[in-house]
């Protein structure tokens, strides 16, 4: 029984870091971190190391100190929350990194009408070069009209 609560907290988990995934790229990273983010969208991307990726390392922190006190004294939901948020990450870092900006060329000939759409969606977020008047801030979910 425990196993099946722990899967459903990483689930959960996992589904909810979209929210604060579509949040944070909408009012941190296009807002007062900006700094941070802005190398993203130059024409020259993909930089080998850009300041845009100090969010793989903010968005580890609470998942790294979740997986500490998730195992002491005995492992416990702390842990399965991290895992959450790791498993997001990793998905994450395929989608934006490996498969829409192509940094690693592992996916280069996708045909999956999702993938697709992912793709599509955020080569419209790219569109827009400055910090207002973005659009699809998501990573996972996508809206209907980017299907056609």
């Amino acid at each position: 029984m425990a196993a099946i609560i722990y899967l459903f907290i990483t689930l959960v988990t996992f589904l909810f870091m979209e929210a604060v995934s579509w949040c944070t790229h909408k009012f941190v990273m296009h807002g007062f971190l900006w700094v941070l983010h802005s190398d993203h969208h130059e024409p020259k991307y993909p930089h080998i190391i850009e300041k845009n990726d100090t969010f793989f390392v903010i968005f580890a922190i609470p998942s790294i100190t979740l997986f500490y006190f998730g195992v002491a004294p005995l492992l416990n939901y702390l842990f399965f929350i991290g895992l959450g948020i790791l498993l997001y990450g990793i998905a994450y870092f395929l989608v934006h990194d490996v498969l829409i900006h192509q940094r690693f060329k592992w996916f280069k000939n996708v045909t999956n009408k999702y993938l697709l759409a992912l793709r599509k969606a955020h080569k419209i977020h790219h569109k827009n070069m400055g910090k207002e008047d973005g659009e699809c801030f998501g990573m996972l979910l996508v809206p209907n009209k980017y299907f056609r």
